[in-house]
């Protein structure tokens, strides 16, 4: 998983732990593919960030004007607009603690 982080002030704030997540994954067609990612981020964000998370699931092939609009290079590729900073992950999603390694994970009461 490549991550591609912006330069800005906010950059090495590190999320606090009761803060909304809000995720846009980008994907071309419903694909097989793009549906075990989308599990496996559902999955990871159920264990770290229950009921503190939306994933917008954009698909290209519907609404293609969003790659250039979003700046959109590859796929699948997750945006992280909430916490700030803004952070893109690109490339093999399979493994998502990258993503989520600010967070601390939720157990079950």
């Amino acid at each position: 998983m490549k991550i591609v982080t912006p330069r800005h002030p906010e950059a090495s704030r590190r999320p606090a732990s009761d803060e909304f997540w809000d995720l846009r994954l980008y994907i071309t067609g419903r694909t097989a593919k793009a549906m075990a990612v989308l599990s496996t981020l559902r999955a990871a964000c159920e264990g770290r960030l229950k009921g503190r998370y939306r994933i917008t699931v954009i698909d290209l092939v519907e609404q293609p004007q969003r790659a250039s609009a979003d700046q959109i290079v590859a796929i699948p590729t997750i945006v992280r607009k909430l916490p700030k900073p803004v952070r893109t992950f690109i490339g093999n999603l399979s493994d998502v603690s990258q993503l989520l390694a600010d967070v601390p994970m939720c157990y079950a009461d």
